[in-house]
């Protein structure tokens, strides 16, 4: 009798193992693909980005992938590979725009298969978009500004090194900076770009300089584009206030230093994780605010060390 029950004991634990397995696979089958395409992941700024949207799938069980084009120019690389994401039929993009006119055409076309999209780090002019997920960047530009302004006189000249000049983003964190600052009387006697056509920054602070000697402060729109002027500065042996508007680690460093007064930090790993979080909404029918501001901190050396161990620890930078 005892012989009989193996075989029926052992078919229900495997009918159970396979049941199980069966819904594992399943559930599996279900979780939601993310797909979320940076501007690009050779620098500081868009990996600190790539690490919080990372965390957000991990953190809620999500398919999804960060990816981005080699480079940036031809600016038909991203559309090309928002094409290429298509075919894939993923539940919801997440994108970075770099190029308003050539990229709104496709994500009309994930508008027309009911996909989710949602903006990243620079808003379009695009009504369909589900959300946008960034800084006011104006209102970073006029935080530039006061916080050059407090260290200035009125009446005192400076400058404003800025990134591509079709970028809106760039436009708009000038633009806020120079409203405040000719609201209290400083002189803004230079606006540059400071990037080459493939945008990495080029020297223009050395032209500036010779032009306006007496130059008493700069708000660069980039904190790669301080950098550069930083390491003018100190090769001519000036010390004037520069202030950038990423908080990258370098720039973080030289802040703790004193080398560079302050920085206007955004928040991309914030900017990340909001994004998937606001993705996953979007997916299951819930109401996203149209526009979720990741926020913008003032960096001195007061706080430099702890947004330095964050980031660090973040990109096991040693």
């Amino acid at each position: 009798m005892k012989k009989k029950l193996i075989v029926p004991l052992a078919l229900i634990v495997f009918t159970m193992a396979s049941t199980s397995l069966t819904v594992w696979f399943l559930k599996e089958q279900d979780k939601p693909n993310i797909i979320i395409i940076a501007q690009r992941l050779d620098i500081e700024y868009w990996k600190i980005f790539e690490s919080g949207a990372k965390k957000a799938l991990e953190d809620f069980n999500l398919d999804g992938k960060v990816i981005a084009p080699e480079s940036i120019y031809p600016i038909s690389n991203q559309p090309n590979m928002l094409k290429k994401v298509l075919d894939q039929q993923p539940d919801a993009l997440i994108v970075a725009p770099i190029d308003e006119e050539v990229t709104i055409p496709v994500l009309m076309e994930y508008k027309q298969k009911n996909i989710p999209v949602l903006l990243v780090s620079r808003d379009i002019d695009w009504e369909d978009k589900t959300a946008f997920i960034g800084p006011d960047h104006y209102a970073l530009g006029e935080m530039a500004g006061k916080l050059l302004g407090s260290m200035l006189q009125p009446g005192d000249q400076v400058a404003i090194i800025f990134g591509l000049a079709d970028d809106q983003a760039m436009i708009d964190r000038t633009n806020g900076a120079k409203k405040v600052l000719e609201t209290i009387g400083i002189e803004v006697v230079a606006e540059r770009s400071g990037y080459d056509a493939l945008a990495n920054p080029t020297p223009v602070m050395g032209s500036i300089l010779q032009s306006y000697p007496n130059i008493k402060g700069v708000i660069a729109t980039s904190d790669r584009l301080a950098l550069e002027v930083l390491g003018t500065l100190e090769k001519e042996g000036v010390k004037i206030p520069i202030i950038g508007t990423d908080g990258i680690i370098e720039m973080i460093e030289f802040v703790g230093e004193g080398k560079v007064n302050a920085t206007i930090a955004q928040n991309p790993y914030d900017m990340g994780y909001l994004s998937v979080v606001q993705a996953q909404k979007a997916i299951k029918g819930e109401k996203t605010e149209k526009i979720i501001d990741s926020g913008i901190d003032i960096l001195t050396v007061d706080n430099a060390q702890d947004r330095l161990r964050f980031l660090k620890k973040l990109l096991t930078v040693k």
